[in-house]
C-alpha cells in the first residue's frame, strides 16, 4: 500500500514534520538530485527557506552498477563500503576508475543545475538535507560527510520514507533525522509511492527556476 501519491505529496507530508524550522533565517534546504528535488521544493516552500541542490553520485560495483559500493559528493568527498568491496574482491584501482567516471557526471550536473550560481555557503547555517527516501543511505552519508567539512551549524536529514535501520543509523550521525515513515519490511523506496517515475534533468531545472522566480534560490 503506497504511503505517498508522488514526490510532491511526499514533500508536503515531510514539510508538516519540519514545521519547527519554518521562517527561520538560518535554514537552507539542500536537495539530492534528482529524485530529492521535487520533495525538497515543497519542503523549502513550506519552510520559507532557500533551495539549492547538493549533487551526489552512487558508485556502482563493477558488473553490478545497481549495487552501491559507495558514493561521491560535491567537494571531492568519497564514501566507500569497505566491507562490501572486500566481500566482492573490488580493488582500490577499480573503485577509483568508477569514481572518476561518476565525477565527470557529477560535474556536468552541477554545471547544468546551477546555471552559473555558486554553491550555497552553509557556514553557520542549519542545513536540511532532503531526498525521496533512504535505502542503504550511501548517497546521504556522502552528502553528510561533505557538508560537515563546510562548518554548518547543524545538519538535518529529512526524507519521506526510510529503512528503519538506516534511519536509526543517521540519528547517530547528524543533529536531527526526520523520517515520515519507516515501514518494515522496507522493500525499497519506490514501493511506498503510487507514482515513482524517474525525475529528469529538465524537471530539476524547472523546479529550481520556479523556486528562483519565487525568490527561494540562492543566487
Amino acid at each position: 500500500m503506497a504511503l505517498f501519491k508522488d514526490r510532491t505529496d511526499a514533500g508536503r507530508q515531510l514539510a508538516d514534520e519540519l514545521g519547527h524550522y519554518r521562517g527561520r533565517a538560518d535554514v537552507v534546504v539542500l536537495a539530492l538530485p534528482r529524485g530529492g528535488v521535487p520533495v525538497a521544493f515543497e519542503v523549502a516552500r513550506a519552510l520559507q527557506a532557500p533551495l539549492d541542490v547538493y549533487v551526489v553520485r552512487k558508485l556502482g560495483t563493477p558488473g553490478r552498477p545497481e549495487l552501491a559500493m559507495g558514493a561521491i559528493a560535491s567537494g571531492g568527498v568519497m564514501v566507500r563500503n569497505e566491507d562490501l568491496m572486500v566481500q566482492l574482491g573490488i580493488s582500490d584501482e577499480q573503485a577509483q576508475e568508477v569514481a572518476a567516471r561518476e565525477l565527470i557526471e557529477l560535474e556536468r550536473r552541477e554545471r547544468s543545475y546551477r546555471d552559473g550560481r555558486e554553491p550555497f555557503d552553509v557556514r553557520g547555517k542549519t542545513v536540511v538535507l532532503v531526498d525521496d527516501g533512504l535505502a542503504t543511505g550511501a548517497t546521504m552519508r556522502a552528502a553528510v560527510t561533505a557538508l560537515e567539512a563546510r562548518a554548518p551549524a547543524a545538519i538535518v536529514v529529512a526524507v519521506p520514507t526510510a529503512a528503519p535501520d538506516t534511519c536509526a543509523e543517521f540519528r547517530g550521525l547528524v543533529d536531527e533525522v526526520v523520517c515520515v515513515a519507516t515501514p518494515e519490511p522496507f522493500l525499497g523506496v519506490g514501493r511506498w509511492y503510487q507514482h515513482f517515475a524517474q525525475t529528469s534533468d529538465q524537471d530539476v531545472k524547472a523546479l529550481l527556476a520556479q523556486a528562483a522566480a519565487e525568490g527561494r534560490v540562492h543566487g
